[in-house]
Formats: structure tokens, C-alpha cells, sequence
């Protein structure tokens, strides 16, 4: 069966408390973007960008005449951004907060370009897209959970230890991916994240630096298998009627395929 692409929901149509859920949390700085009645115009995506060598551009048809890859125009200082797109938008939104970890994303797929030319791909790249479509960079204590999370145990992560969660020993430190972020106003569909965890006494903005680093060196984003998933709608409090049923039959908590090996968490040994 074809997956179907996902059409996101008209402006008009999201209720403004959408944006009280927790996977927006990280972007409350641009709420209005997602709320006011008209679309944000790039003049004010603009305002909040803080980088100055970089501004987003209205992607139209005399921009994609430069004949540029999206990747190098990027790195020449301008980000394509269609008007009146939620999943731009929220790229705009993750560049605007995160910019560190985005211009890593940019450095490392123009590298990767570079070898592979503008056509073919590599498995680094599409673990690169992958993370920046549909990143979470979460923060982790206890090293415990980790096991219950390679097994995609869902009913001991998420309900047998709920109070992990609510004491912060797991965490989401940050939402990265704008492509999550879009299919976030579709509650029902179920968003699951392509997860890198970070080990430690670290708070969130520290975990998105280590992150940023590692991509940026080539430690993290090399192979698509290196991303946890995680259902996000499994966190305690970030679903309603989370019962042992619901992580039974909820088609987003998938057994782990066999064979599947995930790697130790950034500053885990």
C-alpha cells in the first residue's frame, strides 16, 4: 500500500491552544507566527533570525533560477522558505532557535555534496535530512531506561516509569525537526521522533550544543540507523488515554526489528 504524503491542515482550520502542547514548547518565542490569523511575511521571519549573514527568502521562481542546490544557496546565506507553508515555517522557527545546530546540518550536507555531487545521496545524508526533518534530541540520567528503549519495551518506558519523565532522569531536551513539528497539527497521526540522546548531567541547551558539535565533526548523523525512534505521543502527559491498552495497540509503538543495535548516547561510554 502508498504511503500517503501529508497534507497539512489549513491555517484557518488549527485551533490557536494547538500550540499549548508540549512539542511546540520550545518555539513559544513564535507563537504568533503560528497563531495570528495571516501568515507571517519574511520580512518578519527575518526579524528573527540571529544570524547576519543568513536570511530566508522567498522561494519563487526567479530564486530556483540560480540553478542552486537548496543546500548550497544555504550556505551562501539564503534559505528558500515558500509563503504560506507550515513546514517552512516551522524550519524557519527551528533556524531562529536552534541556528548553531542548522548551520551543521548545512556544513555537513554541503561536504557530503561536495564528494557526491548535487543528484546522488549517501546514507550520512539522509540520516542528516532525517534528523533535521524529524529530530529529538533527548537528555538522559538513567542509563536504565535506555535498555527498556532498545527493546521498544514502550509499556515500561513510558508507563512503568512515568515518574522518570516527570523527575527529568529522561527528557525531551529539544524538538528539531520541522517536518515533526508540521504533522504535530494532526495530533491523531501520531508524531514519532528520530531520536540522538545525550547522557549526563546536562540541561537542554547544552544537549543541543553537544549535538550541533557532533554533527558538525562527523560523530553523529552517518547512517539513518543511528536515530532512536520514539513515539512521542507515549511521553506521560503528551497524549490523552495513555492506559496499558494504548501502548499495546497504538500502531506508532512498533517492536524492535530484529537484529536492530542502536548506539550509546553521546557523552555515554
Amino acid at each position: 500500500m502508498t504511503k500517503r504524503r501529508f497534507i497539512a491542515p489549513p491555517r484557518d482550520a488549527i485551533a490557536p491552544d494547538l500550540f499549548d502542547h508540549p512539542v511546540f514548547g520550545g518555539y513559544r518565542a513564535y507563537r504568533e507566527w503560528f497563531t495570528a490569523p495571516d501568515w507571517p511575511a519574511v520580512d518578519k521571519l527575518n526579524a528573527g533570525m540571529p544570524l547576519p549573514d543568513h536570511r530566508f527568502v522567498e522561494q519563487d521562481d526567479r530564486l530556483l533560477d540560480d540553478g542552486l542546490h537548496y543546500e548550497t544557496r544555504i550556505a551562501a546565506g539564503r534559505i528558500a522558505t515558500r509563503a504560506g507553508n507550515w513546514h517552512d515555517l516551522f524550519n524557519a522557527a527551528v533556524w531562529c532557535r536552534h541556528p548553531a545546530l542548522k548551520l551543521a546540518f548545512n556544513a555537513r550536507q554541503c561536504a557530503h555534496i561536495a564528494i557526491m555531487g548535487p543528484r546522488d545521496r549517501n546514507r550520512a545524508q539522509y540520516a542528516l535530512t532525517q534528523f533535521d526533518e524529524a529530530g529529538v534530541i533527548v537528555r538522559l540520567r538513567d542509563a536504565a531506561l535506555l535498555l527498556l528503549w532498545d527493546r521498544h519495551d514502550w509499556r515500561a518506558l513510558f508507563l512503568d516509569h512515568a515518574d522518570a519523565w516527570r523527575s527529568g532522569d529522561i527528557a525531551i531536551a529539544a524538538v528539531v525537526g520541522h517536518a515533526l513539528l508540521e504533522i504535530a497539527l494532526e495530533p491523531a497521526l501520531f508524531m514519532v521522533g528520530k531520536c540522538l540522546v545525550v547522557q549526563g548531567e546536562h540541561d537542554d541547551a547544552a544537549c543541543v550544543d553537544l549535538v550541533a558539535d557532533a554533527i558538525r565533526e562527523g560523530s553523529a548523523c552517518n547512517d539513518p540507523l543511528e536515530l532512536r525512534p520514539l513515539p512521542l505521543a507515549g511521553i506521560p502527559g503528551w497524549y490523552p488515554g495513555q492506559d496499558a491498552r494504548f501502548y499495546e495497540t497504538a500502531e506508532c509503538f512498533q517492536p524492535v526489528r530484529a537484529g536492530r543495535v542502536y548506539p550509546v548516547p553521546l557523552g555515554g561510554e
